[in-house]
C-alpha cells in the first residue's frame, strides 16, 4: 500500500527594481524560499543566468538535496547493518549541460562522500549500501540522470 506525502513551499520574487520585468535587465532574479515555522532561504539564479552569487541557486538546491536524501538513506542502511558511521561529508557535484535554446538539464551528479568509520573492517558492506540508498532515495528515483557514488573512508 502506497502512502502520499503533501509539501508545501512558497516561492517569494523579491527582485522587483522598480519596473517589474520590463525587460531582461530590469530585475533581479532574488527570491525566498518559505516553509512554514521556518527560516527562509535566500535564493536567486546561478550568475551565469543574472543571479546573486551570495544566494543559493535552484541548480545548486538540486544537487544539494540529491545529496542530502541519499546521505540519511546510508545512515539508515549503515544503522540497519551494524556499521558505525563516526562522520560523514558529501562534496557532490552536478553537471548541467545548457543547449543552444537556452534549456538546460542536469546530465549527471556526483557524490563524494567522505565518511569514518568505527570499524574500517566494515568498509566493503559499508561500501556496498550506496547502492541501496540510491534505490530507495525519494530524490534519486525522480531524476531522469544518473547519480554516481565515489566514496572515500576512514577510520573515525
Amino acid at each position: 500500500m502506497s502512502k502520499d506525502h503533501h509539501y508545501k513551499v512558497a516561492v517569494k520574487w523579491t527582485g522587483n527594481l522598480g519596473t517589474g520585468t520590463s525587460n531582461y535587465k530590469s530585475y533581479s532574479r532574488n527570491h525566498l524560499i518559505q516553509v512554514e515555522g521556518k527560516p527562509p532561504i535566500e535564493s536567486s539564479s546561478d550568475p551565469a543566468f543574472r543571479g546573486d552569487p551570495n544566494r543559493y541557486n535552484p541548480e545548486e538546491m538540486m544537487v544539494a538535496a540529491l545529496s542530502s536524501c541519499h546521505m540519511l538513506w546510508y545512515l539508515h542502511f549503515c544503522s540497519e547493518a551494524g556499521i558505525i558511521v563516526t562522520s560523514y561529508i558529501d562534496y557532490a557535484e552536478g553537471t548541467m549541460v545548457e543547449d543552444q535554446s537556452g534549456s538546460g538539464r542536469f546530465t549527471e551528479v556526483i557524490l563524494k562522500p567522505s565518511i569514518s568509520l568505527a570499524n574500517m573492517q566494515m568498509m566493503d558492506q559499508a561500501n556496498a549500501l550506496h547502492a541501496k540508498a540510491n534505490q530507495f532515495c525519494f530524490i534519486a528515483n525522480s531524476c531522469n540522470f544518473p547519480v554516481k557514488h565515489q566514496a572515500i573512508y576512514s577510520i573515525g
